[in-house]
């Protein structure tokens, strides 16, 4: 796999999957000097890992650059060790945004057309100002680069990353139901204008949504001022928030809009 080291201290970024089950993680810099490195902390539901390098070398870090300003179209370099060709530059566009392809829980990648291949998993999308907007984390059809790589955004990395290398683990927000997409059929019989925000199908016993009041049948239309528009948007946007916050909630429920305070709980793991 690869990686970026984004402090001198030699703090290592790749995917989970690169590293999961090893028993001895070693990192080659520059394609030269090789490190032994211990995993400060991973997260399987982001596909995210950070490493440290045990060595008292200083390192020239890369820095974060800010995702959400990444359009359609935009220039951008992959970097990374396909199919252990250490040190492979690959360039295109993005293609796409927020897109899922059913991997992992909380998925927003942003979609290249720069080839990704195997062994690239862990390395950095740079923009064109040398900042990294995203880890290549995905390939279409293992058989190799066909103009589809999915990238994990920074700025929702980076929320990850802060937690792993603070606490060693992810501290999630948790509503504590399960959802399912509102149809058209649904929305006409709730008489709501248009297929909108997550239908509520179980609430499960004791959660934070259970004490709060919320029932099956409600659809949860707005969370913390953010609106909902599809299903899949809201538990990404619930795991960004902090655990223990008091959140307003807005619900469509026997035909029109309530609103439920409902106190973040924690998402185990």
């Amino acid at each position: 796999g690869s990686g970026f080291i984004i402090d001198e201290k030699g703090i290592v970024i790749t995917n989970n999957h690169v590293i999961q089950d090893a028993e001895d993680i070693i990192v080659r810099v520059n394609g030269d000097k090789e490190y032994k490195a211990k995993v400060i902390g991973s997260d399987p539901l982001s596909d995210i890992a950070v490493l440290s390098l045990d060595t008292k070398d200083k390192f020239k870090p890369v820095k974060f650059g800010d995702s959400d300003k990444a359009r359609i179209g935009d220039w951008v370099i992959a970097i990374g060790n396909p199919f252990g060709l250490g040190g492979t530059v690959t360039s295109g566009i993005i293609s796409a945004r927020n897109r899922s392809i059913g991997l992992t829980r909380y998925e927003d990648y942003i979609q290249t057309d720069a080839s990704i291949n195997s062994g690239n998993s862990g390395g950095p999308l740079f923009d064109m100002n040398g900042d990294v907007i995203g880890i290549n984390t995905a390939i279409l059809g293992r058989s190799g680069s066909i103009g589809i790589g999915f990238s994990i955004p920074s700025n929702s990395a980076k929320i990850v990353i802060d937690q792993l290398i603070e606490f060693g683990e992810t501290k999630r927000g948790w509503l504590g139901v399960r959802i399912q997409d509102v149809t058209k059929e649904i929305a006409d019989v709730e008489q709501l204008d248009e297929p909108r925000g997550a239908l509520v199908a179980s609430v499960a016993e004791n959660s934070p949504s259970d004490k709060a009041g919320v029932k099956a049948g409600d659809i949860i239309l707005e969370f913390n001022g953010q609106k909902i528009e599809e299903m899949k948007e809201l538990p990404i946007i619930v795991a960004k928030t902090e655990v223990g916050k008091l959140v307003d909630v807005k619900i469509w429920r026997n035909k029109r809009e309530i609103i439920k305070k409902i106190k973040l709980g924690r998402l185990e793991t």
